[in-house]
């Protein structure tokens, strides 16, 4: 029973290393943004357990929020990357089609101001 337990807790502080690390963020950096050392940011991410106002305080420096925190998972990011690409993919236009599509539109300019200098 308590080995099921301990593999269901969440443990906060590798989720917020992490996230800094896809950041791209050193704990130095996290520390100096947070005014606390490098080993203090050390300790946090060991810890299973953060309280709630310092967990704000680290998520709003990750660019992220304290229940994106609780929730991350690698799996997540993975998906929404894998989905934005596909999506990307899918809203791919074609730079020839454009550029025809401009030259008509500039061809019926001029055909427009050519039937108005003919009517003066």
């Amino acid at each position: 029973m308590e080995t099921a337990e301990k593999t269901n807790r969440v443990h906060l502080g590798r989720k917020i290393s992490r996230i800094r690390e896809l950041r791209g963020m050193k704990q130095d950096t996290l520390a100096t943004e947070l005014g606390i050392s490098q080993q203090a940011v050390s300790k946090l991410e060991q810890s299973e357990t953060i309280e709630d106002s310092t967990l704000e305080k680290v998520a709003k420096v990750l660019g992220v929020t304290a229940e994106g925190i609780k929730h991350f998972t690698e799996e997540t990011i993975f998906n929404n990357i894998n989905n934005f690409h596909d999506s990307s993919i899918q809203n791919n236009f074609n730079p020839v089609e454009k550029i025809i599509e401009l030259y008509e539109r500039l061809l019926a300019i001029e055909r427009e101001k050519i039937e108005i200098l003919k009517g003066k």
